[in-house]
Order: structure tokens, then C-alpha cells, then sequence
């Protein structure tokens, strides 16, 4: 690896002191490259055990009673249960004419649409013309000729297009989880109505003629209101209609459980829902209702705090639409359809009145004059985030606060050719989630987001517990937090230590139990239940633990009581929940605005969907801000916390950035191809009856050598020799595991074989074991045999170098063990050095000192050892293990270019395209690292693609190599292009 290099390089030209960044492996690069159980080396001399290290039966595991709760996924029953998963309907809706609750007539048409995505082209109404006789509104623009694909993949990328200057939405969900999350879009543009508040000033604005249709019974609608004492003033100024929301009861006046209705925002929204309230099973689930965004500022409607931040007056707390056309697509069941929907109220109809709306253009940010040209990287430096923690712990101390989330903004500037479009479709690629949205809220600015985590969720059902066609709220909060793994066992690994994890099992815990408390303020008594706990949910950075807890409403409560009630989710605020609002105003460094808040549907049938405002890029005046947070508890560590909420802004943050470069280059940069050390070879595998052999045979093979496997006896030695006479010989002899004992397989003829061919050779297991016994060292037994177990090993000083098979492995990593005997570390001959160790003094590891031997004592193919880690030992072997050494001589590299003058490294720098900046030193060093690299690339023993991002800037820095690079394919294509 490049550290190593640069360690001996710098090493020899005496400049040690200067070199602190490529020591010789550490903890940080351990960490890095994957390791995932690193620990300390306690080295012992007991060369036997008689008990294990580990009390594998430690954890109780039942084996008898339970009491077969079911699921969530198999409470929804044959027929679904009357639970939608948040999705539209399992069939297209009726449409048809009827009255709402206010007296509104709508008539609904639904009209089914092509359903296209990838190679699926279906229509589900037996006449295919009937997918295409109609063309939705916002499709006129476009037409054939822009190159428009018509269908439901057609519809939605047209929305996507058009959400650049219209105002709309499109909602969709591309994440599944059993009786939790299908897969669904819905969006739409123009819509005709418009609700947006701020404080306890409320605006209901008609945004074209077919929104002043609706004025008439919106104004009706808030007379009552205001006759009620619920708003304190009305007023209608041409498509405006100006309300003012009443000063809510002096607390204590109204008991805990009215809370929820006593006069704000949501006064106005329980209006409208009223007013255009109509029974789905009647017409279908039309997905009829307000769309939109709830920003964290309303719950001050619901808990009243003291106000320690400047707000900008200009900043909205609340923007919904009402939209009169929609296309909902049903990724799960492949159909698709539009809704358009026409209103009527006395004499007025929009009957053939066209849909349309305001084009306003997105600006960049140096086009904007809204920004002032200014702009701050991050609402908190670097560093000062622990600090709020700090503060936070003393709160926990002192019993103010048992749980708190405190967050921070992270800004970019959004720059000529990026747009919020663009940035919507690299998240829906990059970052499935179950609340995925794109909102372009008016008044330049737009919410793009991915969101994992549901806020609140309602929907009847007719059968339950309760009675008949009791709402059902559910919400399934997220606490607990792990980077995703290398692949999937590292994945399983990090799993495994989040639920073993006490701190973040408090997390969730404090969650969910505030979380119920919400419910049992409106739920029936009883019905408050956790139907999921401490479930795994993995997204494309992270993963996390969540659970799913439903409750049951009392009559006299509604969805918007609901959403009230987890205003806002603890997940976001803390605990006690008003408290940690208060200690979160205190010590950010910024509003929230939308973060923290929600987004979704209000359901004009009595119904809600919406997911916490997370993972969210808003886009304002052409800057994009992504804020992020961590739970804190007495537990947290305050570093860690802030890494926490770089690693979720992270995904946010890498999507803006991909877009300035453009998501065609990137996606055209691919890896350099790196050839294999195995290429060019043939290699013997020699099968001593284990049930591991063929993965082993498969692990090489993606070395590039070619494997013939042969089953271990005479007739094996025989085929070995015989290629040897006819000049065909392997360059590599594996050595499999097996059972039993090495004399079993006679293994020291086969090892004598390659001795007087000279054919290298590599043992596993079994192979070490015959190494041992055949080069006069002794074997033992363990006291407890170690059979698919792990266990960390800890590389020698002789396993640390260079030509080791475990060169680039970090210090310490994990292995899988499969094993009785062993080799007595006493009684080993002195021409084998040993090259790995476990905790108790194992022997893990061996190579000869003078032929090329070596051998593991560890299984490289299992799955308890890192896959990476177990390619890496392979390939190394196909590397270093020959009888003609190809070492480069670093001091000798070193003193070759330490004779030429100053002018002719710079000028050998320069042609390679690297920096030739630096004294004589530094810049011999730059050329000797490149001249090693530039060997082991080309020799297939060094693998850019297994090195982290940080890994890669390090070289990328080291080598001096020029060019901008914002992702790791980037990286590694640079980085190739100069060792080549």
C-alpha cells in the first residue's frame, strides 16, 4: 500500500519527522479499510486452551413456547386489512360524480395509463387506445415531438421536468418493507389552489381561473371559522383570501386531550378538509386532498416556547396545494392512471377551464438577485457542534433532559446547469427511500428529499378491535444509526453491532416511549401497541434500527388530532419533548425551516400520509442547504455526534456535488481495468475432502489464474509431476483445508513434490498444518475446537512486511476459524517464521523463511472473514510467492534518482502530469513512490478499487497528482492513468 511506500521512502531520505500521515498501520487505517472487529493484541505464551476464550452459549437463545404474534405484514390479512402501505389504491378508482361534505359537487374522471418501465409496456383496460386518447395538461406542452415517452415513466418524467418552474409535486415511494412501505409515484402541477401560513397568519390564494371557482365556498367555509371564535379576522382581496387565526385558551383553561383543537394553522387545514370532505368507498380512493409541507415551526401552535432565534419574515410554515389532475403509478402491481377532477359551487363550474399555471424559471445562484451573492458553507464551524453537545450532557445531568437531537446546516451554492430537477433524479437513483418528494413551493424555492422515516400515518378500517371504521395512526420511528458495510457481511457485522449497541437501543427506546405517549393522548385505551422493535431498515449510506408502533383514534378525534399530537416526532426534538424544543431553540445556530417538519397528503377522506422532512436538500434563492442531526443522550461522545451528522448530510451534500459535474461524465468515468495477479497462470488445487474447497477454487480464479482442482492421492502427485516433465508446471500449488490430520492426505509428499520442482506452494488450514508437520515443527490440539468460529488475528512484525501475504491487511482484523489442530508455537522449526497470532498466541499465520511457502491457519474464503481481506491474502500469495523474486530494492530506488539534478525530476514529474512542486527531497520522494506503485499496479498486486475515498485522496496527494476528482471512480481513474 501507498503508506507503507512512502513510510520506507521517507525513511530513507531522513525526513521521518515530516512523514506522520503513512506510519506503519494503525487503528485510523484499520478503521479504514474495513476492519470490523479491531482490537487490542494481549498476547499470552499458553501454546494450548482447554476452555474458549468466548462463552459461545453466553446469550440465551429460547427454543420453547411463544406466543406466535403476528407481524405487521401478516396482520394486513388476505384482503389487505384496510391498509394501504401509503399507497394509491389496488386498482383504479370509479370516478363519477358526488357532493363533498360542504357542498362542493366534483365530478372525477379516471383514465387508465400506459404502464412503461424498462421493458414493461402494459395498458390495463382490454382496449390499448383507451392508454392513449388522452393527453394530461401538463403533456401539451411537450407533445411528440419534445421527445417525450409517453406512459407512466413518460408522465413522470415530464412532472420532473416541468417542477423546474411550475409549482407542484411529485411524491413517491421506491422502498419496500413487509406491512410497512410499497413502491408508488403521484404528482402533479398547477395545481388551482393554494395554502401557505405563517405564524397565525393564514393565505388560501386561487393560483388560476380554476381556483377562483373555489374561493366562493373556501370563503364560506372560513366565516364559519371566524363565527366559531376560531379565526379573529377575514378578509377576500381579489384571489386572496387573508385570514387571521384567533389567540388560542389561556393554558390550563382546556383540558390536555383538547389541545389539539384549539385555534391555529391547522384550524384552517380542518376546514378545508371538512369542506371537501367525501366518502372513498363511495367514489374510490381518488387521492384526493392538500399536498404539501409543514415546516418545524408549527409545533409553536401546539407548544408554546420561548423564541431565541430571528426568523425571516418571509419564511412560510406551511404551503399546501389542492391539485385538480394527478398521475398515480403503482410500481408494486405495474399500473398506472390519471385522475381529473372538475369542481362545481352554485353557479360556477371549472368545467372547461384550462389548466394552467405560472412559469417562473429556476436561477442558479450567481444569477439570483434574491441571494445578495452571499453565501455560508455551514450554519456551525467545524468543531463547535460538540459543544452544544457538552451542553446537552449537562441538561441530562441535571434531569432537564433525558434524550435530545440537536442539528446543523451544511450549504452549497447551486451553479449554472445544475437545477432542482437534476438533483431530484440523482437522489431517486442514489438514495431509495420509503419518502422520496420534489416540491417546487413558489417563490423560488423547491424541497428535494428522500426521507426515511414516516411521520404520521392514517387511514380507516373497517375491521378491528375498536369498532367498526375506527382511523388507524401509525408511525415507525427511526433512533440508532450505522454506516453501511462494504458488501453484505460487513453490512450483517455492522448490524450486529447497533443491535448489540446499549446506547442506541436507549436511543430508540426513549423514542418510542414518548412516541406512545403521543397516541394514548387520543387513541383508544388499549390499542397503543408496538408492532415492530428495534427492526433493521438499510438505506444507501446507512442503516438503521426503527419501530412501528399503531394505535387506534376515539371517535372524537380526526388524522389532523393525530398529526398534532407528534408534533414533532421525538425522533427530531427529544425528550421531555417540550423541554428539548426549548434547549434545541437555544442552541442551534439556525431555523430549522422545513427540517424536522413533514411532508405528504392530507386526505380530504379522512386519511393522511406524510414523512418527516429528512434527508432534505432545500433549494432557496440558488442555494442548496442540507441539514442534518443526532440524538443525543448522557452516553454520546461529542466528536461522534458530529460525525454523525456529516455522514447523513453526506449522501445529500455528494448528490449536489455530482450534479455540478454532471451525472452523464461521472457515470462515462469507469475504473481503469486492473489486471489480476493470477492472469497468466495456472494453478493446481489440491482437494483434501473439505467442504470449502470450491469456494476457494472460486476466490482464486478471480485472481485471473485458471484452477484445476484436483482430488488429493497418487494420482494428483502423479498429474503435478508430469507437467512438470513436460515444461507445463503450475506456478502455484494450493494446499486446501480438510479434515482429519495431514498424515491422512500424506501431505509431506506432495509438499516434497513441490520442493524438487520448485512449484510454489499456499496452505489453508489443513495445508498449514502439513507445512508444519512436514518442515519438523509439531502439532496440537485445541482444548475447545473452533469450528465456524471468528476471531481476530494480529499480524507479526514478519506478517507486517511488504512480501507478507497479508500486505495492505490492517494490524488486527477478524478471521473465520474451522479447526482442532494447530501448530505448537514452541515447537515450530526455525525455518518458518510466523507471521499471524490470535489473542491466546494461536499460530494463525506462517511463510518459509528461504523457498516460497506459505500458509494460513484461517479460512480466507468464509464469511467471517472480510471477503476484501480474503482476496487480498489470495492475491498476494499469487504475487509474492515465487521462486524469482521481483522485489524493488526501495533504498536503491531512492539513490537511482537522488543522482539527478533537481531540473530533470521536475521535468520527469511533469510529463507524468504531477505536481513538480517541492524541495529535492520531497519530490525523489514523489518519483520513487510513483516507480513502486507504477510495478505493483502493473503487476496486478496493487487494486485502487479496494481503497476508501480518504485512502485515495491520501495517494492522490502523495503522488502529487493533478486534477479534480469529486468521487471515487473519478479518483481512481486519476490515480490510474498516472501508474500506467
Amino acid at each position: 500500500m501507498a503508506r507503507y511506500h512512502v513510510a520506507a521512502l521517507h525513511a530513507a531520505l531522513g525526513l521521518i519527522a515530516s512523514a506522520w500521515a503513512f506510519t506503519a498501520p494503525s487503528a485510523r487505517y484499520s478503521q479504514s479499510l474495513g476492519s470490523r472487529f479491531t482490537r487490542p493484541l494481549s498476547m499470552s505464551t499458553a501454546e494450548e486452551t482447554e476452555s474458549p476464550a468466548i462463552d459461545y452459549n453466553a446469550v440465551f437463545v429460547a427454543k420453547e413456547g411463544g406466543a406466535g404474534v403476528k407481524s405487521a405484514s401478516e396482520m394486513m390479512g388476505a384482503k389487505g386489512g384496510g391498509r394501504s402501505l401509503g399507497a394509491p389504491p389496488p386498482r383504479p378508482p370509479r370516478g363519477g360524480t358526488f357532493v363533498t361534505e360542504g357542498g362542493v359537487t366534483i365530478d372525477a374522471v379516471v383514465r387508465p395509463l400506459r404502464y412503461t418501465h424498462g421493458d414493461i409496456d402494459e395498458c390495463p383496460s382490454l382496449d390499448a387506445d383507451d392508454c392513449d386518447g388522452y393527453v394530461s395538461a401538463f403533456f401539451k406542452e411537450g407533445g411528440e415531438e419534445s421527445g417525450l415517452t409517453w406512459g407512466s415513466d413518460g408522465a413522470i418524467e415530464r412532472l420532473v421536468d416541468l417542477l423546474d418552474h411550475r409549482r407542484g409535486a411529485l411524491l413517491t415511494s421506491s422502498y419496500e418493507f413487509p406491512g410497512r412501505y410499497a413502491r408508488w409515484s403521484l404528482g402533479f402541477v398547477d395545481p388551482p389552489l393554494e395554502v401557505s401560513g405563517t405564524g397565525n397568519h393564514c393565505k388560501i390564494s386561487a393560483l388560476n381561473a380554476r381556483g377562483q371557482v373555489l374561493l366562493e365556498p373556501v370563503m364560506a367555509a372560513m366565516n364559519k371559522l371566524l363565527a366559531d371564535g376560531s379565526l379573529a379576522d377575514v378578509i377576500q382581496e381579489g384571489d386572496v383570501i387573508d385570514v387571521t387565526v384567533a389567540p388560542p385558551a389561556e393554558v390550563g383553561t382546556f383540558s390536555e386531550e383538547e389541545r389539539s383543537r384549539q385555534p391555529s394553522l391547522f384550524s384552517v387545514v380542518r376546514a378545508l378538509v371538512d369542506l371537501f370532505g367525501y366518502d372513498s368507498d363511495e367514489s374510490g380512493d381518488l387521492q384526493l386532498g392538500l399536498y404539501g409541507a409543514f415546516g418545524y415551526d408549527l409545533t409553536f401552535q401546539f407548544e408554546p416556547i420561548r423564541l431565541a432565534q430571528e426568523r425571516d419574515p418571509t419564511q412560510r410554515d406551511l404551503l399546501l396545494f389542492l391539485a385538480d389532475e394527478l398521475v398515480v403509478v403503482d410500481q408494486s402491481r405495474n399500473s398506472a392512471w390519471t385522475v381529473s377532477l372538475d369542481f362545481s359551487y352554485g353557479s360556477q363550474s371549472t368545467k372547461g377551464l384550462p389548466h394552467e399555471g405560472t412559469s417562473t424559471p429556476f436561477l442558479p445562484f450567481d444569477d439570483n438577485p434574491r441571494n445578495g451573492g452571499e453565501l455560508s458553507p455551514r450554519d456551525t464551524p467545524e468543531g463547535d457542534f460538540t459543544k452544544s453537545v457538552d451542553a446537552a450532557k449537562h441538561e441530562f445531568k441535571m434531569g432537564n433532559l433525558f434524550e435530545a437531537v440537536l442539528s446543523q446546516t451544511f450549504r452549497k451554492p447551486m451553479s449554472e446547469g445544475m437545477s432542482p430537477s437534476r438533483l431530484f433524479r440523482r437522489l431517486r437513483s442514489r438514495n431509495p427511500s420509503p419518502y422520496g418528494f420534489f416540491f417546487n413551493l413558489g417563490e423560488d424555492e423547491y424541497l428535494v428529499g428522500a426521507s426515511p422515516e414516516m411521520f404520521v400515518r392514517c387511514e380507516t378500517v373497517e375491521e378491528n378491535e375498536y369498532r367498526a371504521g375506527a382511523i388507524r395512526v401509525e408511525t415507525c420511528p427511526i433512533s440508532g444509526t450505522v454506516a453501511r458495510g462494504m458488501d453484505a457481511l460487513e453490512d450483517a457485522a455492522r448490524v450486529k453491532s447497533l443491535i448489540m449497541n446499549l446506547k442506541e437501543e436507549s436511543e430508540l427506546t426513549m423514542c418510542t416511549d414518548v412516541d406512545r405517549n403521543d397516541k394514548s393522548r387520543i387513541c383508544e385505551p388499549g390499542s397503543v401497541k408496538v408492532i415492530g422493535r428495534r427492526q433493521i431498515e438499510m438505506y444507501s449510506r446507512l442503516i438503521h434500527t426503527v419501530d412501528h408502533v399503531e394505535g387506534y383514534l376515539r371517535p372524537e378525534f380526526d388524522a389532523l388530532d393525530a398529526f398534532l399530537c407528534h408534533t414533532w416526532a421525538v425522533t427530531v426534538t427529544g425528550a421531555p419533548k417540550t423541554w428539548a424544543i426549548q434547549f434545541v431553540e437555544d442552541n442551534e445556530r439556525s431555523p430549522r425551516c422545513w427540517y424536522g417538519g413533514a411532508v405528504g397528503l392530507v386526505g380530504f377522506d379522512g386519511s393522511m400520509n406524510t414523512g418527516l422532512t429528512l434527508r432534505t436538500v432545500r433549494v432557496k434563492n440558488g442555494v442548496a442547504e442540507v441539514r442534518a442531526g443526532a440524538t443525543l443522550l448522557y452516553d454520546s461522545d461529542p466528536e461522534a455526534e458530529e460525525m454523525e451528522t456529516e455522514l447523513k448530510a453526506s449522501a445529500m451534500l455528494d448528490a449536489i456535488d455530482a450534479i455540478t459535474v454532471g451525472e452523464e461524465e461521472e457515470d462515462s468515468v469507469t475504473p481503469a481495468p486492473v489486471k489480476g495477479p493470477g492472469e497468466g497462470k495456472s494453478i493446481i488445487l489440491v482437494d483434501h475432502e473439505d467442504s470449502f474447497v470450491h469456494t476457494l477454487g472460486n476466490y482464486l480464479r478471480q485472481t485471473g489464474a485458471e484452477v484445476t482442482t484436483l482430488r488429493s492421492g497418487p494420482s494428483a502427485l502423479r498429474t503435478i509431476q508430469q507437467l512438470a516433465d513436460e515444461g507445463k508446471k503450475p506456478d502455484m500449488v494450493v494446499l486446501s483445508p480438510g479434515p482429519g490430520n495431514p498424515t491422512d492426505f500424506e501431505l509431506s509428499k506432495t509438499i516434497s513434490l513441490l520442493e524438487k520442482n520448485e512449484i510454489p506452494g499456499f496452505g489453508v488450514c489443513l495445508g498449514l498444518q502439513g507445512m508444519v508437520e512436514h518442515f519438523g515443527g509439531e502439532l496440537g490440539v485445541l482444548g475447545y475446537p473452533m469450528h465456524g468460529k471468528p476471531s481476530p488475528v494480529t499480524l507479526t512484525e514478519s506478517g507486517q512486511h511488504s512480501s507478507s501475504i497479508f500486505n495492505g491487511l490492517p494490524e488486527t482484523f477478524e478471521v473465520a476459524r474451522y479447526h482442532s489442530l494447530y501448530g505448537l508455537r514452541d515447537k515450530l522449526p526455525s525455518c518458518l517464521d510466523i507471521t499471524a497470532l490470535t489473542e491466546d498466541g494461536i499460530v494463525m499465520g506462517i511463510k518459509h523463511k528461504t523457498l516460497p511457502f506459505a500458509a494460513v491457519q484461517f479460512h480466507p474464503e468464509s464469511i467471517l472473514t472480510s471477503p476484501a481481506h480474503g482476496m487480498t491474502i489470495l492475491k498476494n500469495a499469487m504475487s509474492s510467492l515465487s521462486y524469482e523474486s521481483s522485489e524493488a530494492n526501495e533504498q536503491d530506488v531512492v539513490n537511482g534518482f537522488a543522482e539527478l539534478p533537481v531540473s530533470v525530476l521536475k521535468s520527469q514529474l511533469t510529463e507524468r502530469g504531477m505536481s513538480a512542486h517541492g524541495t529535492k527531497a520531497e519530490l525523489i520522494t514523489k518519483l520513487a513512490l510513483l516507480q513502486l506503485k507504477a510495478e505493483e499496479f502493473a503487476a496486478g498486486k496493487f487494486d485502487l478499487s479496494i481503497l476508501t475515498v480518504p485512502e485515495l485522496r491520501e495517494l492522490k496527494t502523495s503522488l502529487g497528482v493533478k486534477g479534480t476528482a469529486t468521487n471515487k471512480a473519478r479518483l481512481v481513474q486519476l490515480i490510474a492513468n498516472c501508474l500506467e
